[in-house]
Parts: structure tokens; C-alpha cells; sequence
């Protein structure tokens, strides 16, 4: 729960572009030709993810993420780390979410028997594994029961399809079309599954050493994790929207309870507004959870609770924070916190005391995705409270780290041997003042070899969603951008997170409005800075960023061309065909879409189409549920209609979410926006660094 073709040149290689040798006399010079980052570069690179750190506090297991160019998909495997030394053993050659038992004995993973994927446990001593599930469905939310003899997990029940009359019978061996599909669900499709198969997602306890699964809940609800065991093993927390009218709920989930061996439930929570990741004090005392009274708005931060062990006498441990809570895990003490939240575009992890003090311990929490500079990381924490996290900064992809005595240190090095053969761009924060005098964040990446007081194109890359945060992070975008000979500028313009509500809420019910502003003042900044040249401004952004692509080039021709990536274009048909159906016209808009179609109209950017002049790239996944491909099918027939330069481009099988998870569509998705950009790039502007090649 988060509270809250371009048809020829859709090609895999990275655009060839002149060097700064050719053009910029003024560039340092450089000992031999360096490889510049390119597409193929993406099967070569590794991040961490989910470290998951012993109860001793002496070893590490985490999942490490690297592309595999025969499939052209990003494998998980699994890697021990000895915390003291720092050496690391593989420990599965495929897995996700490893969990240690509570004596430190053993490691429960999730990994592919060949067919699916299954629960499988690990004895540390013998290196002897044993399957312990046989599940038609992907069991997810590990937990472990504290006397370390059975797991709780969640996993798909399938359901029966719902029926409308009776189809003819089929004579043998005849060829008929498919039955018909009768769909009578509210959300009746997700963005990366697709449409739902009949099913809902319960929870079920197996022994740690294998044996049948039973099943505790049930009913048509979807029941998910974290999942949290009581001390004495009774009691297992999980969160889920549930009731009469549940499948009209959107963010009403609640903490319930649910007895581990009879499966009776029963409800903690009762608000109007979501409450979940929930996780029992280490004595079974107390319960602390995350969420937020739902008053309708665009956003609003999601705070850190503690109640006792039914969630009575609730109370906020951060409402004076005004930063939204992302995760967080009881000390052993039961006396304090841990908890990660996002702060001014990097996320932080802290000690929170049950009296709501707040300890700063790590500033360079990052991980996720690879593609855009997200805010992300991950951390679990050892009973000795040493931290181990997913850290680092914009020169790699995430590493591990370990937080112990006070000061961090990095364990992995994943991608240092790529790092050292490439040019990479450097980043640093560009200080930008909006039109009201608000300092919004920027960072810019400069080509590699850039000297300072030599403009070069600029790239305005915008962040989704539209609350959420970009940060000082890795970014494959934004290195195969420099490569080409772009700066690249990405900024959190309001409504972005990690600045307090009320700086995301600017854009509450009025979005996209004044953060076209702020976008606009950042360019102007790296334009005042001598870096970008005025002459040769880009554009681009996903999701989010799409819908505000598409709103600039209705807004100003100051762009000489724009890419917009998986935008909303018109938000009554958004409205009524993405995935969460009742989302949009209850959190973003006053009124239904029948009741106010001017409210829609007026913040769509089909209706400046009539304005634009910039040519203009449609990009979207041909599976996106979240912003339809409709949207930019949409959008491209307007332009057409309209006579501006364009082009659409579809990513094959790609969901929104999904957009760039196979590495070879990634690359090939930044080149066409490249070859876009080339084609209406003045001639004059410096390109790529000296010394610096394209393979």
C-alpha cells in the first residue's frame, strides 16, 4: 500500500552523435577514447534490493537484481554478506524475499520451482533447502512465527467466473471461439496483471519444514501484508479492505487480527481512511501501523501510530513531521522506531520514540527502479539495532549499506568495474526560486566532459504521478540522455512529495495549474547558469510527467520538441478507463465527470491542442491500464488532425508500471526519444563529450 514507434527508430542501439572533439575546442582534453554509457550497458548493471539482515546482526541476505541479455529480463538472485568482512556467497541463483528465522538458523525465499513460483527454506549450517509449498499462485508478505515452526504468507485463491445464459453445447472436436467473458467487478483490471482473473488473495500458515497449508481467511476481499505474528503465536496481523460495500472502497483498508489456528477475525481499526503495515512490539504489547484520516484530498501524509495490542488508545507519533511515513519496525526495546520517510527528494531512515522524538541516522537511502532518479531504498534492522539498508547516490544503482555505532558503510560495490569503463555524468543540485519565491530542488546532469561556459541542449525530464519525488539517484534516462550530448534537468515542482502536505497539496484539486511554473523557472535557472542552451530546450516525462509534457507544449513553443510518455489527455476518458476505477473523479475532482465535464476539460491537455507547435513524441506501454493507451492514442490523432510533427511509439507487452523492465525496450525507448530530439536539435549546439564514443 502506498499511502497513496516510433516505427524506425525503435532500435535497441544507442543513437550515434558527433563528439565535442568536432565542436567544442574549448573541452579538456581526454587520454584516449572512453566508452560512453549506452544501451547495452543496462544488461550489464546490478542493484540491490530487500537486504534482510540476521538476528545477530552478522550477515546479510539480499536480492540482486541483473539483466540477463538471452532473456531480456531483470533476475533476482540471492547473496549472503558476512557484515564484518564484507564477503559475499551467492545463496540462490533465483529467489525474492528472503526472511530469517527468528533464531537465525534458516532463511524462508520465494523462488521458481520450474514451473511457479514457491516457499522454499534454507538450513544455514547444512546449505540444505526444501520446498515447503506446492501453490497454483505466488506466495508474497513472508512471516514467521516466533517460535520459528511455521510461516504465514498470502496467495491467490482462484474463484469461479461469473456466468450470463448458456452457450450452445459444443459438438467433439469442434473449433469454437472462446466463451465470453461476463466482467461485473468494480475494479476489474490492475495495471501489470491485467485483467483479473476470478480469485482474491487470502492468507494461509504451512509448517516451516513443509506439509499440507491451510487456509485462514476467506470471502470476496483481498487480504494482503505485511504480515505480523503476535508473541505467543496466536495472532497474525494483516490489512485489507473488507465489508458489504468493500469493492467501492478505494484507500479504506483496516488492521485486523486473525486467530492462527481457528481463523477468526476481528477488526482493530474503524476510520474513514487507509491503516495498514501493521507490526506487533516485540513483548506482543503493543501494535504500531501506518495511515491517515481520508478527507478527499490529492494527497496527504501517512502517519505512524501506536496502540496497545487491539489498537486501542491510538496515537500519532508523527503529526508535527509533516513528512509521510513509508515504513516502520519496532527497536527490540519496544521503546523507540524505525521508520523510513522521504525528505526534500532523499529518503531518510530514523529513530522515532514512542514520545515522538526524532534521531536522524542515514540520509542516502535509494533503490527501486533504474530508469529515473525515484526516491526508493529498503532496510531491516538486527535485534542489536545494526541497519541494513539500499544506499548510495547518482554516480551507481543502489548497494547495500550497514548502519551500526553510528556511522554507515557500504558492503557491496555492484557495479564498480562498469562504472570505472564508462563516462559518466556528473549531477549536482541547481538552486531554482519559483514565481511566489518558493525554493523548488533541481538537479542537472551534465554530459561527460562538459566545461563550464559551453551550452549545451537541455533535456527537462518531470517525475510521475504527480505526488511523488525525484531525487540525487542512478538513472539510466538520465545517463544515456548525457551520452547523447544533453544536459538533463529534473526538479520537484509542487505537488511533489517529501516536502509536507501543504506543498503538495498546492495542486490539490488544480492540477497540472502553477507547477508549469516551476518547471519553467528551473529551466530559466540552468539557462542563467550558462549550461542549457536557450536555442535547443527539450522536454519529456512519463505518467505524470506525460500529462505535464503535453500541458507545456500547449502552454509555450519555447521547447523545439517534446516526448510525452504514457500522459493523460483527457481526463473524463481517464477517468472511466483506468484501472482503479473509482480513484480519479473521487481524489483529484469535486464532482463526477457527468456532473462538472468543464472541470475535466479545462485541466486536460487536449484542449490546448489547438496551441501546440512543438513536434511532439506519444509514447506509451501497449498494455498500460493505469493511463490508457487510448490517452495517447488520443493525443496522437490530434496532433495529427492539428498538423504538428509527431509520432507514436508502443512498447510491446508493457504495462504502465512496467514501462521499462525489460532492459532492451528501456534502451530502446531513451533512443527513440534521442532520435526525436536529434532530428529538431539545432546544428550549432555542442553535442557529445571529446574523447567520449559511442559502441
Amino acid at each position: 500500500m502506498s499511502m497513496r514507434r516510433l516505427a524506425l527508430l525503435l532500435a535497441c542501439t544507442a543513437v550515434a552523435t558527433p563528439t565535442l572533439a568536432q565542436q567544442q575546442p574549448n573541452a579538456a582534453p581526454v587520454d584516449g577514447p572512453v566508452r560512453g554509457f549506452t544501451g547495452n550497458d543496462l544488461f550489464g548493471l546490478a542493484i540491490a534490493a530487500d537486504p534482510q539482515i540476521s538476528p545477530d546482526g552478522r550477515t546479510i541476505v539480499y536480492v540482486r537484481r541483473s539483466g540477463d541479455v538471452m532473456t531480456d529480463r531483470m533476475q533476482s538472485s540471492l547473496w549472503l554478506i558476512d557484515v564484518a568482512s564484507g564477503r559475499q556467497t551467492p545463496f540462490s541463483a533465483n529467489g525474492s524475499s528472503p526472511r530469517w528465522s527468528p533464531d537465525g538458523t534458516r532463511i524462508a525465499y520465494v523462488a521458481s520451482d520450474g514451473e511457479r513460483s514457491q516457499l522454499f527454506v534454507r538450513w544455514i549450517s547444512s546449505g540444505a533447502s526444501a520446498r515447503v509449498t506446492g501453490l497454483p499462485s505466488d506466495p508474497n508478505s513472508l512471516a514467521w512465527s516466533p517460535d520459528g515452526r511455521r510461516l504465514a504468507y498470502v496467495a491467490t485463491v482462484s474463484g469461479q467466473a461469473t456466468t450470463l445464459g448458456k452457450a450452445p453445447a459444443k459438438p467433439e472436436g469442434a473449433k469454437w471461439a472462446e466463451p465470453l467473458e461476463v466482467i461485473d467487478r468494480v475494479t476489474y483490471r490492475n495495471d501489470g496483471p491485467g485483467y483479473r482473473k476470478p480469485g482474491y488473495d487470502h492468507l494461509f500458515v504451512v509448517a516451516a519444514d513443509g506439509g499440507g497449508a491451510r487456509q485462514l481467511t476467506f470471502g470476496k476481499f483481498d487480504d494482503g501484508g505485511p504480515l505480523s505474528w503476535s508473541r505467543d503465536g496466536r495472532t497474525i496481523l494483516f490489512s485489507a479492505i473488507r465489508g458489504e460495500d468493500a469493492e467501492r472502497q478505494v484507500m479504506n483498508s483496516e488492521v485486523i487480527a486473525v486467530d492462527a489456528d481457528s481463523g477468526t477475525m476481528r477488526t482493530l481499526t474503524s476510520r474513514d481512511g487507509p491503516d495498514g503495515n501493521a507490526r506487533f512490539s516485540d513483548d506482543g504489547s503493543r501494535i504500531a501501523w501506518i495511515g491517515f484520516d481520508d478527507k478527499r484530498r490529492a494527497y496527504t501524509n501517512a502517519e505512524l501510530y501506536v496502540g496497545d495490542a487491539e489498537a486501542n488508545a491510538p496515537r500519532s507519533l508523527t503529526a508535527a513531521l509533516d513528512r509521510s511515513i513509508e515504513d516502520a519496525h519496532w527497536a527490540a526495546d519496544g521503546r523507540s522506531l524505525y521508520a523510513a520517510y522521504d525528505d526534500k527528494g532523499q529518503r531518510k531512515l530514523v529513530r522515532i520514540g514512542t514520545d515522538g522524538r526524532v534521531n536522524m541516522l542515514v540520509d542516502n537511502l535509494a533503490g527501486g527502479g533504474l530508469d529515473r532518479p525515484y526516491t526508493g531504498g529498503d532496510f531491516s534492522i538486527s535485534r542489536g539495532g545494526t541497519i541494513a539498508y539500499t544506499g548510495g547516490d547518482a554516480s551507481a544503482p543502489a548497494d547495500v549499506w550497514v548502519w551500526s555505532g553510528g556511522k554507515a558503510r557500504r558492503l557491496t560495490q555492484l557495479n564498480a568495474v562498469m562504472a570505472a569503463s564508462k563516462a559518466m555524468a556528473p549531477v549536482r543540485k541547481v538552486a531554482v526560486t519559483a514565481p511566489d519565491g518558493r525554493p523548488i530542488d533541481a538537479w542537472l546532469a551534465t554530459p561527460p566532459g562538459w566545461q563550464p561556459g559551453t551550452r549545451v541542449p537541455l533535456i527537462l525530464e518531470i517525475h510521475g504521478g504527480p505526488h511523488s519525488a525525484y531525487g540525487p539517484s542512478f538513472a539510466t534516462d538520465v545517463q544515456l540522455y548525457a551520452a547523447g550530448g544533453y544536459a538533463v534537468l529534473w526538479t520537484n515542482p509542487r505537488g511533489s512529495t517529501s516536502y509536507g502536505a501543504e506543498f503538495a497539496n498546492l495542486i490539490d484539486k488544480n492540477y497540472p495549474s502553477a507547477d508549469y511554473d516551476d518547471l519553467m523557472a528551473a529551466v530559466d535557472a540552468t539557462i542563467a547558469e550558462g549550461v542549457a542552451d536557450p536555442n535547443n530546450l527539450f522536454v519529456t516525462g512519463g505518467s505524470g510527467g506525460g500529462v505535464l509534457t503535453a500541458w507545456i507544449v500547449g502552454k509555450t513553443n519555447r521547447f523545439k520538441a517534446a516526448a510525452t510518455q504514457k500522459p493523460v489527455i483527457n481526463w473524463i476518458s481517464e477517468a472511466l478507463t483506468m484501472d482503479n476505477t473509482l480513484f480519479t473523479s473521487r481524489y483529484w475532482f469535486s464532482k463526477l465527470p457527468w456532473e462538472d465535464p468543464m472541470s475535466y476539460w479545462n485541466r486536460s491537455p487536449l484542449s490546448l491542442v489547438g496551441n501546440v507547435k512543438t513536434p511532439t513524441l506519444v509514447v506509451v506501454g501497449s498494455e498500460d491500464y493505469r493511463t490508457p493507451v487510448s490517452e495517447s492514442e488520443q493525443y496522437y490523432a490530434a496532433l495529427q488532425i492539428a498538423n504538428v510533427p509527431t509520432a507514436l511509439v508502443k512498447v510491446p507487452g508493457a504495462s504502465h508500471g512496467g514501462f521499462t523492465s525489460r532492459p532492451s525496450q528501456s534502451a530502446a525507448k531513451a533512443s527513440a526519444i534521442l532520435a526525436w530530439f536529434d532530428r529538431y536539435r539545432s546544428a550549432a549546439a555542442p553535442a557529445a563529450a571529446q574523447g567520449v564514443t559511442q559502441e
